[in-house]
């Protein structure tokens, strides 16, 4: 049993743990660094009062790609409340679009813990799966932030100014174009590697290397080496205080990783007990089409446990045969559909649910009537994608 245990966790964090390591630091020093707030400061200039909701949604995307949820949600939380009070408009009106974008991503799109865990687990392609993550994630975010947030603008919510902290002066911010790039380096590295690799004729010593690069652990340690000369070094941040960020960012995560390890100990204990076949076995037999039935599994967990990730790493471990006995479906929508199906309906035993509700200070009424609906339209949205894909596949 021991002997399973540790082959479980192993196999599970050997192809994670360089990715969930460097992109926490990639995310805290674009943080740190003040490069998240140049971000959001220039798209809000550049889209003016008139267009604040998608100047604050393109942010949240952006952000959130790098940053995992509760971090981005506290980093940008600051400057929903400065917009709410400057200009007097609804906190939930303005706030829905942002904290939307950073839960689809969170939800969606690797290098985020959860979508590359599934990943690892359903032997699904990284970078198949960014591409339709991003394709999904794109409609899902205007309906259940943009569109969505018209319905909760007359939801009383009073942002404390007490979260109206100051940010770096504007003379010490990385320029717009270093911060954006930066950021988004992971995912601007997979596809240029994807679509280099698919160019390239198999037997090719190119195609060797593209597949090499391509992996998503030397992709972070590309991104997280570049980045930290672009926004650190080549700035003038010395190589202590970056090494202090990356130390701090590996505080925030280590209780994911637990998880994650945990997630894989379970794995291989169902795998050794013969447990999978039967679970294979008897799903086989129902008629609910494979995605739908890991969208459906993982929603129930999430509900149950509260956890995006435990309730994404538990239903892989369970629909993981289904991709051995239908191997027509294709495991990188099984990997969104379970990530989407893990947001389902968040409520009161989520520290998300409760974030939300402090930081907006929300009755629990409302938070459900906000939060708990805009995650269960979020989980719908992204089942509905990616049916949408399948069928053209």
């Amino acid at each position: 049993m021991e002997s399973t245990i540790h082959k479980g966790m192993g196999d599970m964090l050997g192809s994670l743990i360089i990715v969930i390591l460097a992109g926490s630091m990639l995310g805290k020093l674009v943080a740190e660094t003040g490069a998240a707030q140049k971000i959001a400061t220039s798209l809000m200039t550049i889209f003016g009062q008139t267009y604040l909701q998608i100047a604050l949604m393109i942010t949240g995307f952006i952000i959130g790609i790098p940053l995992f949820y509760n971090v981005g949600f506290v980093l940008v939380f600051p400057l929903i409340a400065s917009v709410v009070y400057r200009y007097k408009l609804p906190a939930l009106f303005i706030g829905m679009p942002m904290i939307t974008a950073l839960s689809v991503t969170h939800g969606f799109l690797p290098p985020h813990p959860s979508p590359s865990a599934l990943v690892a687990q359903l032997n699904a392609s990284m970078s198949v799966t960014l591409l339709y993550g991003v394709i999904i994630a794109i409609p899902t975010v205007l309906i259940a932030g943009l569109l969505f947030s018209k319905t909760v603008k007359n939801i009383p919510a009073t942002v404390l100014k007490t979260f109206q902290k100051e940010g770096l002066p504007e003379d010490q911010l990385p320029g717009l174009f270093n911060s954006m790039m930066t950021s988004l380096l992971p995912v601007l590295l997979l596809g240029a590697m994807s679509l280099i690799d698919f160019s390239i004729d198999e037997g090719s010593s190119v195609k060797d290397l593209t597949k090499f690069l391509s992996g998503s652990s030397i992709v972070m340690l590309i991104s997280l080496i570049i980045g930290t000369y672009t926004l650190g070094i080549s700035r003038g941040l010395k190589v202590s205080y970056l090494m202090d960020i990356y130390a701090d960012s590996i505080k925030d995560v280590m209780m994911i990783i637990l998880i994650i390890g945990g997630a894989g100990a379970l794995k291989q204990t169902l795998i050794q007990s013969g447990v999978d076949k039967e679970i294979g076995n008897l799903l086989d037999g129902l008629n609910t089409h494979p995605l739908i039935l890991g969208w459906l599994i993982a929603g129930a967990i999430r509900v149950c446990v509260g956890s995006a990730t435990v309730a994404g790493l538990t239903a892989a471990g369970i629909v993981a045969p289904l991709l051995v006995s239908n191997p027509e479906v294709n495991p990188s929508l099984m990997v969104l559909a379970v990530g989407a199906g893990s947001l389902m309906f968040s409520h009161v035993n989520d520290s998300g649910f409760w974030l939300f509700k402090e930081y907006f200070n929300l009755s629990i009424k409302d938070t459900i009537r906000s939060w708990s609906l805009m995650e269960t339209i979020v989980a719908v949205c992204g089942l509905v994608g990616v049916m949408i894909i399948n069928s053209f596949l």
